[in-house]
Order: C-alpha cells, then sequence, then structure tokens
C-alpha cells in the first residue's frame, strides 16, 4: 500500500505557517530602509498599512484556489491547471536551484553569525548554518506533526519578540537627538510625488511576501476548503497589526530621521528601552526570528519537489513518503543539501538579487490563474459549490496582479543584469521540462 501524506494540520497551524514564513528578520531591519525613501512619518504608516491590504488581496486570491482546488500541492498545482505543467516546472525548478533554497541558505548564514556573536562560540559560521539545516530537516523527517509544532513554537517566540519590540516603542523615552518629524509643506515638496511612495512599496510589499507556501501544505490540511482560506486570512492579518505597531514604536522613540539613519532599529529602540541588556535581546529576536523562518521553510517547501516527482517532473524517489511518519522525507533532505552548498559557496546573496522578484512574477500568475479556473468552473457549472470567494473580485484580484507585476518590472529595471540571469535560470527550466517528459 503507498504512504500518503496525513491530514494533521488545523487552522491554527496554517495561521502560525503563514506568520512564520511572512514575519522573517527583515522586519527587524526594513523599517530603516522605507524611512529613507519616505520622510513623512504618516505614510512611512500608510505605505505598510497599504502593504498589508495588498498582502491580504493576495491571500484571499490563495484562499479562493485553494478551496476551488484542494487537492495537490497548492501554487504548483494552481499553476498547473491554469496554464500548463511547464509553468509550474519553472516554479519549482526556479525555487530549487535559487530563490527558495538561495533564501533558507541566507537565513541560516545570518543565523549562525548572530548565534556564534551571542554566544561566543569558536567555529565557522558556515559549519553552523550547515548543522542548523541538518537538524531542522531531520526535525521535519519526524512527521509534520512535530515539525509543525517546532515551528509553531518558534513563530511564537518571533511573536513575542516582535510585541517585546512594541512594549519598547510604548515605554522608552524618545532617544535625544531623534525626535518624531513633523509634517510640513517643505518636507512634502522635498518628497514630491507618488514616485518616492511607490519606491518605498518595493521593500514593504518584500516583507509581506511569502505567504504561498502554506498552500503547499493543502494535502495534509484538515478540511482544506475551510482551514485555508481562514487560516491565510487570519496569517496576513495578524502580520500587518505587528508590522504597524513595530513601525509605530520605531517613529516614536527614534523619530523619522533616527529610523533612517539606524541600521537596525529594533536594536536601538530597544537599547532606549533597556540600556545594554536590549541591544542583546535584539539580537537574540533577529536570531529566532531567522531560526523560525529557515524551520518553516523546510516544514513547507520540501512539498513542492515531491509534487513535482508524483508528477513525473522529478527524479521519483523524492515522491516517496515514509510510510511511519507520513512525510516526504527524500525531498526534505534533497532541500537540506541544495541550502548546505549555497550556503557554503557563499553564493546565495547573488542568487536572492538573481530571482527575488519571479516571486512577483509568479503571484501575478496566480491571481491570473484564479481568473482562469473561475471561467472554468463557471463553464462546468460547479462555481456556486465554492466555499470562499474573494472579496471585490475582480478588482482586488486585478489590483494583486498588477502590483505584483509592478513590483516585478521595477526590479528588473533596477537590476538589469541581475534580472538576465534570473530570467535565464527561468527559462533554462523549459528545455529540462521536455527533456524530463520524454525520459
Amino acid at each position: 500500500m503507498t504512504s500518503a501524506l496525513a491530514r494533521r494540520l488545523g487552522v491554527s497551524d496554517v495561521v502560525l505557517i503563514v506568520m512564520g514564513s511572512v514575519i522573517g528578520s527583515g522586519i527587524f531591519r526594513t523599517p530603516s530602509v522605507v524611512a529613507q525613501r519616505i520622510h513623512i512619518p504618516g505614510l512611512i504608516l500608510v505605505a505598510w498599512a497599504c502593504g498589508g491590504v495588498v498582502a491580504l488581496f493576495g491571500a484571499f486570491v490563495l484562499g479562493e484556489l485553494a478551496a476551488r482546488r484542494p487537492a495537490g500541492c497548492g501554487a504548483y498545482t494552481y499553476l498547473r491547471d491554469a496554464f500548463h505543467p511547464v509553468v509550474a516546472f519553472a516554479y519549482g525548478w526556479s525555487s530549487l536551484l535559487a530563490s527558495f533554497t538561495g533564501g533558507i541558505a541566507a537565513a541560516a548564514v545570518l543565523f549562525a553569525g548572530y548565534f556564534i556573536s551571542l554566544t561566543g562560540l569558536g567555529i565557522p559560521s558556515g559549519v553552523l548554518a550547515v548543522v542548523t539545516l541538518a537538524g531542522l530537516a531531520l526535525v521535519n523527517c519526524f512527521g509534520v506533526r512535530f515539525g509543525s509544532n517546532v515551528q509553531s513554537a518558534l513563530t511564537v517566540l518571533k511573536i513575542a519578540a516582535l510585541v517585546a519590540l512594541i512594549v519598547a516603542g510604548i515605554a522608552a523615552h524618545p532617544a535625544q537627538g531623534h525626535q518624531p518629524a513633523a509634517l510640513s509643506s517643505s518636507t512634502l515638496d522635498t518628497l514630491g510625488t507618488l514616485g518616492a511612495f511607490s519606491v518605498a512599496m518595493i521593500p514593504v510589499l518584500f516583507a509581506y511576501n511569502g505567504a504561498m507556501v502554506a498552500n503547499f501544505m493543502a494535502a495534509e490540511a484538515k478540511n482544506v476548503t475551510f482551514t485555508l482560506p481562514l487560516g491565510l486570512w487570519l496569517g496576513i492579518s495578524g502580520a500587518a497589526v505587528l508590522y504597524l505597531l513595530v513601525n509605530a514604536g520605531c517613529l516614536r522613540v527614534l523619530g523619522v530621521d533616527g529610523l533612517a539613519s539606524t541600521p537596525v532599529p529594533a536594536a536601538a529602540v530597544l537599547r532606549a528601552a533597556a540600556g545594554s541588556a536590549g541591544a542583546q535581546v535584539a539580537s537574540l529576536a533577529v536570531a529566532v526570528s531567522t531560526l523560525g523562518f529557515i524551520s518553516n521553510r523546510m516544514l513547507t517547501i520540501p512539498r513542492l519537489y515531491h509534487a513535482m516527482a508524483e508528477d513525473g517532473l522529478f527524479f521519483r524517489a523524492v515522491a516517496w513518503i515514509d510510510p511511519k511518519t507520513r512525510v516526504p522525507v527524500v525531498a526534505i533532505a534533497l532541500q537540506a543539501v541544495f541550502a548546505m552548498i549555497l550556503a557554503l559557496s557563499g553564493s546565495y546573496e547573488h542568487i536572492l538579487n538573481y530571482v527575488v522578484s519571479t516571486f512577483y512574477v509568479f503571484n501575478g500568475l496566480l491571481a491570473l490563474a484564479l481568473f482562469i479556473i473561475r471561467a472554468r468552473d463557471r463553464r462546468a457549472g460547479i462555481a456556486q459549490a465554492v466555499r470562499f470567494r474573494v472579496p471585490g473580485h475582480p478588482y482586488s484580484t486585478a489590483l494583486y496582479l498588477l502590483v505584483s507585476w509592478g513590483v516585478a518590472i521595477a526590479t528588473y529595471v533596477a537590476y538589469p543584469g541581475d534580472a538576465i540571469v534570473g530570467i535565464a535560470i527561468l527559462l533554462s527550466a523549459v528545455p529540462v521540462y521536455f527533456l524530463w517528459t520524454r525520459i
């Protein structure tokens, strides 16, 4: 008898998977980048609120796609069914070679650096990164329930760190020389047009990206047509509230100029609240958040390669499910090994630049997929059976599509050299796909 993935995840698990995926170490740094691009406190908060709304539209799209296509592996299945298997293969291929794997490798090295700094452990960061990846891979081989529990625990710690930062932002006295900036006509004139706001939205939208990995767990969610839509909505909403409160706290303590000039504003805010101990807490918070991000990715991403292998588009061994733990252990090991290679090579930073915009190409394609799948379901007479629908469709879905592709285009324009390499990685999937289908 062939083993199958076990349906053991509920709404709370999905919520924590979404928040664990979206909230990474970036929120401890990104507020500074946004403040450098928008010098008006109110507009900074508006940018983060707008990012939350766009992310929520994306969560709605993913929720309805999950309700309409509950079987399979999330985005991979939606792209395959709406367009062509080669599109889904390109998504998985670029994820393994670069995007998801590069993100995991970068996070592992970042975690290792913070951990060594906190503990004084005398080992190379690359070695600790490999050990971390191996440990989290092993954790997820014990079963989806065990792996999800570990991921959830780390996400709760991550949320607690953000809550501590928010409390520090409320309790600390504004740092000397960093009083909140007032709105003035000269500031408005300097800021100019909507252009600065648009440029600032790019890092904001990056900070909200990642919810789609929850849909990779569709085959392991209980009552998927209810669990995934609700978990996505709650998870994104929770992340948006935390992001807004963190930025409000940073602005209150540091002011817009101080926030813009502080590379790690979380450390500055916590230092203002608790002195040098606060700075240590900030380092610990970044380390925990990064570890939680790695755990999240090691739980979710291997399901993508497992789905590819089940479709005959990857090595058949990757589709194997352990009959005892009922998880794709070969796919988990594959992801860990590729991430280890990138972590040791140090090439992950370049790879992240190459393909970060491909996330948004595929985000836009997922919105387009919803239009296509809705039309097909309508023709098949099953439209009324769908339990969840995107509020404001087609306008909200179209907005999400345009914003996603707008971010991709803006990134390609800003980094044309990296864009060429990223596109090349993506297009290399086409000949590999047709070669694989003939084997």
